[in-house]
Formats: structure tokens, C-alpha cells, sequence
């Protein structure tokens, strides 16, 4: 277990917006920290209220996965089923939703596993991991502009889905791993 330090956080003596898009806004702090040094750092504050990642077990062995298309690399690439948070829902009403829409399943077991960031220094943005467990087919419309293909992997097999050029999103392969060391601590209590 590794301890927190004690340090204290630098003083924000001004905050100034940058840039503002649809997706997130750039802002400027003026820091201070406490060896009195002053910095000036940017960071991108997300718009909305966080995403969730979903780990939908079909059953004690396989992970179901979706092919969707990624305009950032332009290709389509196999990972988990994730989504923005919609104004009042709960981190599981949410993953139940994305659930739903994009894999076709609801769950009768979400749990949220752990928070992942993407890039702390410079990104407010967090996704909730959530494991989703005793599925049932159900399906809600969703905002995709073509039907995902759901892929069933074996969870003990993710070394050979990380290996592959179509699965390379950093939030899909960590929440895969944490699920997968989850249920093996599970099973062996």
C-alpha cells in the first residue's frame, strides 16, 4: 500500500478560459506553490457530467465487447461500452443505459470498481468503471449511427485482445484488467 504524501496544493490565485468547443473548455491557473514558485498551467475541463466504461461479464468467463467506429484513428476498434452521463443519472443508471444501447443487455448487477483518468495533468475528465454481471437481453435506441457488433472474448485472454491492432483505447484495456483481477480476488475469498 503506498502512502499519500503530505503535501499541500498550490494556491490558484487566478482561473481564465481559453478556446471554449462543444467537448471541453481550456483554462488557465496562476499557481502558487508552497516553495512560493509561481506557475501558469493549462489544463482541459471537461463539459458534462463524467462517463462511465461498462465490463459486461455475459457469464463467469467471457467479456462482452463492441466494434465501433473511432474517428480519432479512423478505424474501427473493439472495446468496452462507454458513455457520457446524461443530467440526473447515477454512475449505474448510466451504465445500465450505455449497457442497453450499445450491447443490448441490462444488468442485474452493476458495481463501480474503481475511476481512471486519462491524462491527470492536463484533463479534469474521469471515467467510472463499472461491472456489469447477470445480464439480460434488453435493448434501448442509442445515439450510434450504425448497429455495433458485439464481440464475446474470453477475459482470460487479454493479452491476446491488447495484442491486436483493433483494440488500443487506454480506458478498455486498464477497466479489462482491473474486472479481471477483481473477479479472480472474488473467486479466490
Amino acid at each position: 500500500m503506498i502512502d499519500k504524501p503530505a503535501y499541500s496544493l498550490p494556491v490558484i490565485h487566478d482561473r481564465r478560459l481559453r478556446d471554449p468547443s462543444k467537448l471541453f473548455e481550456i483554462e488557465q491557473l496562476d499557481l502558487e506553490f508552497s516553495n512560493g514558485e509561481r506557475r501558469t498551467y493549462e489544463r482541459m475541463r471537461s463539459r458534462g457530467l463524467g462517463a462511465v466504461i461498462i465490463v459486461p461479464m455475459l457469464d463467469d468467463h467471457t467479456v462482452l465487447l463492441v466494434r465501433e467506429y473511432a474517428a480519432g484513428l479512423h478505424q474501427y476498434e473493439i472495446g468496452l461500452p462507454k458513455g457520457r452521463l446524461e443530467k440526473g443519472e447515477s454512475v449505474l443508471e448510466g451504465a445500465e443505459r450505455e449497457l442497453k444501447e450499445e450491447v443490448g443487455y441490462g444488468a442485474r448487477d452493476l458495481m463501480e470498481l474503481t475511476r481512471l483518468s486519462l491524462a491527470p495533468g492536463y484533463m479534469t475528465h474521469v471515467t467510472r468503471v463499472v461491472l456489469a454481471r447477470d445480464l439480460y437481453p434488453e435493448k434501448l435506441p442509442g445515439d450510434e449511427p450504425e448497429e455495433l457488433e458485439v464481440v464475446p472474448w474470453p477475459i482470460d485472454e487479454l493479452l491476446t485482445i491488447t495484442g491486436r491492432d483493433d483494440c488500443t483505447e487506454g480506458r478498455t484495456i486498464a477497466a479489462m484488467y482491473i474486472a479481471r483481477d477483481y473477479l479472480a480476488a472474488e473467486k479466490a475469498r
